[in-house]
């Protein structure tokens, strides 16, 4: 058997060893959670560092789906459903539409897309949607030559219409979400002034 011999008190770290050890440990760990761990989770990046390696978009990214799927868990099934009832109940005098583009795509749980009209500035849009087979989320908005706008938010929803006027040229459309547990298709009606469509 074979008795390894016990170090002498010389052969150990000393204490101003074991301070530095201590000490070169925590700053490497520092430096990890400021230029790795910050940007790619939370997407906060004080060094700059997580920008050069593309990990600060990563943790914007993930931190705006942690509270898309924060919203979507605290969302008010029983408000969206009384929302959807007097939707059903308050009549839309409306005249027969003459559509001139019809768009269907399907998407899987978890699953987005984008749907964009090109649009010059002062140029206009109707349109009208229905979700089957589930709810939707979607962000009907526009950007294009530096500018941005908002024009409706919606969670949990069935159906929408209405309409819009370009205030910039750009792509003016909407980004969709199935934030539901099962597949959901999607049916937009427009009709308006529009170069084209497309999808991102």
């Amino acid at each position: 058997m074979f008795n390894s011999e016990k170090p002498s008190l010389d052969e150990l770290p000393g204490t101003a060893q074991l301070i530095r050890s201590t000490v070169l440990a925590a700053v490497v760990a520092l430096l990890i959670l400021l230029t790795v761990v910050l940007p790619a989770e939370y997407g906060f990046d004080p060094t700059g560092a997580g920008r050069v390696l593309g990990l600060t978009e990563m943790g914007v990214i993930k931190q705006q789906l942690s509270q898309e799927a924060k919203e979507d868990d605290h969302h008010d099934d029983q408000q969206s459903f009384w929302l959807d009832v007097l939707d059903a109940l308050i009549p839309v005098a409306k005249a027969e539409e003459s559509w001139r583009d019809e768009i269907s795509f399907t998407l899987a749980p978890g699953e987005a897309t984008e749907i964009k009209l090109v649009m010059e500035n002062g140029n206009a849009a109707q349109y009208t949607w229905v979700a089957e087979g589930g709810r939707i989320n979607f962000d009907l908005h526009a950007h294009g030559n530096g500018e941005s706008v908002t024009y409706e938010k919606g969670r949990g929803k069935s159906s929408g219409e209405g309409g819009f006027t370009a205030s910039f040229a750009g792509n003016h459309g909407w980004f969709w979400r199935n934030r539901d547990k099962q597949d959901v298709t999607v049916v937009i009606k427009i009709s308006g002034d529009y170069g084209g469509i497309v999808r991102e």
